[in-house]
C-alpha cells in the first residue's frame, strides 16, 4: 500500500514537471521593439514642396522678329553662346535699306538747303543794318530801310522753315532706321541658344495676341538659375522672402545646395484635381559646383525655425493625438515595461520633434508607429538604436 502511494506521488510530480515545462516552452516571447534614446541636438521646423519643383533660367526669351518676313540669314546655331546685343537673325530687307538710303539723301539735301537759306538770311540782315545806318545819316529813305528789313525778316523766316524741314528729314532717317531694325533679331541678354526654329528662305511671323506660335529663337542664360516649387497653402503663411532653404536635385544625388527664398507668390494656384499651392522661388547661394540645366527637377526644404541643443525624439515616436501641443509617447522603463507618457512638443519636422517637457535626456522611447500591438503595460525586448538620424 505504501509503495503504491509513493508511485502516485512520483506520477503527480512528473505530471507537474511536464506541465511546467510545457507552459515555459509555450510562454509568449516578449515583443521586440525599436527604442531610441532621448537626446539633445538641433531641431528644425521646415516646409517642403508638395510637388516636384523645377530649375529655371534667370532670363529666358522665346524670340521672334517684330514683323513677319522671309528669313534671309541665321547668324547662330543651337548651342551657341552669344553676348548681349549679338545679331541672331535677319529678314529680307532690301526694300527697307533702299528707303533708308533715300531718307539719308533727303537729309543731306535738307542740310545743304538749310545752309544756303540761312547764309542768305544772314546776308540780308547785315544789309538791312547797313541801310538803317544810312537812314540815320540821312543818306537813305525810311521806305528803302523798311524794304530791306522786310526782306531780311522773310529770309530769316525761310531759314527757320528750312531748319524744320531738316528736322523732318532727320526724323525720316530715324524712322527708316527703326523700320530696318525690325528685320533684325538681336540677343536681349547674354546666354545660350537653346533652339532655332525655321531655316533660311522660310517665312516667320510674330505671334498674334492669344495665338501661340513657335518662336524663331529660344535664348536662355546658362550661368544663372533658380528654383520654382509649389508649397501647400496651409504652409504659405509662414513663408517669407529671405528665409534659408536646402535644395536637392535628382540629377545630383547626395548633394545639398544652399538657397534663399527670393519670392513668394501673391496668389494661390487653384488647379483642378490638385491641392491648392503657392509658388515659391528659391535662389542659389554662392558658387555651385555643378552644371545646371533649365528643366531639372528639384526639391526644396525651407527652414522656418532652428532650435539648437534642445531635447528631441524622432517624430515617428509620437502617438496619434488630437492635441497640437500635448502628445503621448511610450517610454521604456529600466525593466523593459512600456509606460504611456504625455509630452509637450515644440517645433518639428518629418524627422524630429522638439520636446519641451515630459521627457529627460537618456530616457528611451518606443517606435510604435503602425504597430497596434504595442500598448502601455507590455514587457518587451528592446532593440536599441544610437543613431536615429541614420533612419530618418
Amino acid at each position: 500500500m505504501a509503495l503504491r502511494k509513493q508511485q502516485w506521488i512520483l506520477w503527480l510530480i512528473a505530471i507537474g514537471i511536464a506541465i511546467s515545462v510545457t507552459l515555459y516552452v509555450n510562454k509568449p516571447k516578449p515583443i521586440a521593439v525599436q527604442v531610441i534614446n532621448v537626446e539633445r541636438a538641433t531641431v528644425e521646423q521646415t516646409v517642403a514642396n508638395t510637388r516636384v519643383g523645377t530649375i529655371k533660367a534667370c532670363d529666358r526669351s522665346r524670340l521672334s522678329p517684330a514683323i513677319g518676313g522671309q528669313v534671309a540669314k541665321l547668324y547662330v546655331n543651337e548651342g551657341d553662346t552669344v553676348k548681349k546685343g549679338a545679331l541672331l537673325l535677319a529678314l529680307w530687307n532690301e526694300d527697307r535699306k533702299a528707303q533708308l538710303q533715300q531718307a539719308k539723301a533727303m537729309q543731306r539735301f535738307a542740310k545743304y538747303e538749310l545752309e544756303r537759306v540761312c547764309i542768305t538770311a544772314d546776308a540780308d540782315e547785315r544789309d538791312a543794318k547797313r541801310v538803317s545806318q544810312l537812314v540815320k545819316r540821312k543818306l537813305a529813305s525810311e521806305e528803302v530801310a523798311d524794304q530791306h528789313q522786310s526782306h531780311a525778316n522773310a529770309s530769316r523766316a525761310a531759314c527757320t522753315s528750312t531748319s524744320a524741314k531738316y528736322d523732318q528729314a532727320k526724323a525720316a532717317v530715324a524712322l527708316a532706321l527703326a523700320s530696318l531694325d525690325q528685320t533684325y533679331l538681336r540677343a536681349p541678354f547674354a546666354g545660350i541658344v537653346a533652339e532655332v526654329t525655321g531655316e533660311v528662305g522660310e517665312f516667320t511671323t510674330p505671334s498674334p495676341p492669344g495665338v501661340a506660335t513657335p518662336p524663331a529663337i529660344d535664348l536662355l542664360t546658362n550661368n544663372c538659375h533658380y528654383i520654382t516649387a509649389p508649397i501647400d497653402e496651409v504652409d504659405a503663411a509662414v513663408l517669407k522672402q529671405g528665409l534659408p532653404a536646402r535644395i536637392t536635385l535628382d540629377a545630383f544625388k547626395g548633394q545639398i545646395f544652399k538657397g534663399t527664398i527670393r519670392r513668394v507668390a501673391a496668389y494661390v494656384e487653384d488647379r483642378e484635381k490638385q491641392a491648392r499651392t503657392v509658388d515659391v522661388e528659391v535662389a542659389f547661394d554662392g558658387d555651385i559646383n555643378a552644371t545646371l540645366i533649365a528643366g531639372y527637377s528639384a526639391d526644396i526644404e525651407v527652414l522656418i525655425a532652428v532650435h539648437e541643443n534642445t531635447l528631441r525624439i524622432p517624430s515617428d515616436a509620437l502617438l496619434d493625438t488630437v492635441n497640437a501641443t500635448t502628445q503621448q509617447v511610450l517610454v521604456l522603463t529600466s525593466d523593459n515595461m512600456t509606460v504611456l507618457r504625455e509630452v509637450t512638443v515644440g517645433i518639428s519636422n518629418w524627422r524630429f520633434t522638439e520636446i519641451l517637457s515630459g521627457l529627460e535626456a537618456g530616457e528611451r522611447v518606443v517606435m510604435a508607429l503602425g504597430r497596434k500591438e504595442i500598448v502601455a503595460g507590455l514587457s518587451v525586448t528592446a532593440i536599441s538604436d544610437d543613431n536615429p538620424a541614420a533612419h530618418y
